[in-house]
């Protein structure tokens, strides 16, 4: 019979070892049973307040009827069977004490009528579970850097806003705060002090928040934040306000202080968004016109009818650009490179045109910088090459030049298909000259270094376009292995009138001839201008004199085509 009580002590030794309290809750009579260390179990719970269900209830968070809820919304039991539960809550044993979390782990029975008549189980302390689920919830819904939400509930919480002030009638704003020039912090300090500085910029913009609007870190350098009952005026106000607090002071970072200022581009709601998708783009259009007027301005999204005109074009146009790329309605015009001196043609330009369905033919100067701004040129220029190798293939005595865009200077699968291509053809490469702008070539000369080092390497010939525009250095087009320079026409057109540019295009063509780089003159009008070129030493012209472009192949017509040196 002694086992018994060392049984039940050896029970409440482990229950307490472990943190748990062992419970027999009397459903109908309100009281529960609790095993001996449950007062170690519960140290700040009063032990009054553990005698029945109904008082321990007053301590229980954040709902006190959770225990209870747990058993009537159980489905129906037979009497005598048991139905496991767990539940999770907070025990507070005064209003300054912290919250005690406890994990509940029971099984209740039925009376012969199905309703609960009694409960056992098990109560343990859970504070470290409770504060990790938290901590996860947090990181889940919240930046780790700076606190604020992150950005898909940010955008969950705009959503809720447009709504609101739909259902209500009222109004609200959202604004995108960018932190101007981040990557120049980034490069000159390193990424721990732009971090330093983001999280800076967040407690700044939150110190200056009014009760209900919302903050969040909407990507790297930006923040969204949704201001509520948020009239026009109070919108400009609140944005100087902010402006004001992130520019005025410095922020100080282990690397000494930073200066920084942002800008900021807003939206009101739902006047001009109906959805979140709406007013996050009319806030980053907003904010992309700030920051190119002035860094640290802000801008407020107005309807601009000229700009909703140019969308619709823009759209049309990409159509009518894929559709013809896929109607093989992207062609080639030729246009006529020859000697200055003896005028046999010695390459031709290749130039893109765009059939459209009424017979018209759009030119260059019409399709590429629309194709460049709605970033179809690579896929024109890829187009392009595939004409001009077939010609290549084809005509095995001419040589043909084409130029190409910045984009596609650096694009891997213009590179790929070249490869591909010249491996296909054998003696095509020789006769290929690529064209790059001179505004290219001086904008990372390394890069385009590499590119250019691969087209030599398949035998091709490489041409700087409209040289002088942007004044590119000599030793740039020596460390680039230039082959040819092609001088800018607005510098060509007018030599027979200008001594300016007379004095301008003859030192081009010296400078080159010393570098052993051959010259192509642009936009020749008159013989007066072709004979002075080729006096000067010019190599090659073009232009209205020779010929313009052409869709037919001059080269059908017997000539003799010398190899350009």
């Amino acid at each position: 019979m002694q086992a018994v009580p060392q049984v039940q002590d050896t029970l409440k030794d482990i229950l307490a070892s472990i943190g748990q309290a062992a419970f027999v809750w009397d459903i109908a009579g309100d009281a529960i049973a609790w095993s001996d260390n449950a007062a170690s179990v519960f140290a700040d719970i009063p032990p009054e307040a553990l005698t029945s269900a109904s008082e321990f209830a007053k301590l229980i968070e954040p709902s006190r009827s959770i225990r209870s809820e747990a058993l009537s919304h159980a489905p129906p039991a037979r009497s005598g069977e048991g139905v496991p539960y767990r539940i999770e809550y907070g025990v507070r044993a005064s209003a300054s004490a912290p919250v005690v979390w406890i994990e509940e782990t029971g099984c209740w029975f039925a009376g012969p009528d199905g309703r609960p008549t009694r409960a056992h189980g098990i109560v343990r302390i859970n504070n470290e579970r409770h504060a990790r689920d938290e901590a996860l919830l947090k990181l889940s819904r919240h930046d780790p850097l700076t606190g604020e939400l992150n950005r898909t509930h940010l955008v969950g919480s705009l959503a809720e806003a447009i709504e609101e002030t739909t259902r209500f009638r009222s109004s609200c704003a959202f604004m995108l705060i960018g932190i101007d020039h981040l990557a120049r912090v980034n490069d000159a300090f390193g990424f721990d002090v732009a971090d330093a500085v983001i999280a800076e910029v967040a407690q700044r913009i939150r110190s200056r928040l009014r009760g209900g609007d919302v903050l969040g870190r909407f990507s790297g350098n930006k923040f969204g934040l949704i201001l509520k009952n948020c009239t026009v005026d109070d919108t400009n106000v609140a944005a100087e306000r902010f402006l004001a607090g992130i520019r005025d002071e410095v922020v100080p970072t282990r690397s000494g202080p930073v200066s920084i200022t942002a800008s900021i581009g807003a939206v009101s709601l739902p006047r001009y968004a109906r959805n979140a998708d709406e007013a996050i783009n009319r806030a980053q259009e907003t904010l992309d016109s700030a920051k190119r007027r002035r860094a640290g301005s802000f801008a407020l999204w107005r309807p601009n009818v000229e700009r909703d005109a140019q969308r619709r074009v823009n759209i049309r146009v990409t159509d009518e650009i894929v559709t013809a790329l896929n109607d093989r309605r992207i062609v080639a015009a030729f246009e006529p490179v020859v000697e200055a001196r003896s005028r046999a043609p010695a390459f031709y330009e290749c130039l893109v045109r765009m059939e459209q369905g009424d017979g018209q033919v759009l030119l260059a100067p019409d399709i590429v910088p629309v194709a460049e701004r709605l970033g179809l040129i690579r896929l024109v220029d890829h187009r392009i090459l595939e004409l001009v190798v077939d010609e290549l293939v084809v005509s095995p005595d001419v040589h043909l030049s084409l130029n190409i865009s910045p984009e596609t200077t650096m694009d891997p699968d213009w590179s790929a298909s070249i490869e591909s291509l010249m491996h296909s053809h054998p003696g095509v490469a020789e006769r290929l000259i690529v064209e790059i702008t001179e505004t290219v070539a001086i904008q990372d000369v390394d890069d385009v270094r590499g590119f250019v080092t691969r087209l030599k390497n398949f035998g091709s010939r490489i041409a700087i376009d409209d040289f002088g525009a942007g004044y590119t250095s000599f030793r740039n087009l020596r460390k680039l292995g230039v082959d040819i320079v092609k001088i800018d026409g607005a510098f060509v057109q007018n030599i027979a009138r200008s001594a300016d540019d007379r004095a301008f295009v003859q030192t081009l063509i010296d400078l080159a001839r010393r570098l052993g780089i051959k010259t192509v003159a642009e936009w020749v009008q008159d013989e007066e201008a072709a004979v002075m070129l080729r006096e000067w030493g010019c190599d090659y012209i073009q232009g209205r004199l020779i010929g313009l472009a052409s869709p037919r192949r001059p080269w059908s017509v017997p000539a003799a085509v010398p190899v350009v040196g």
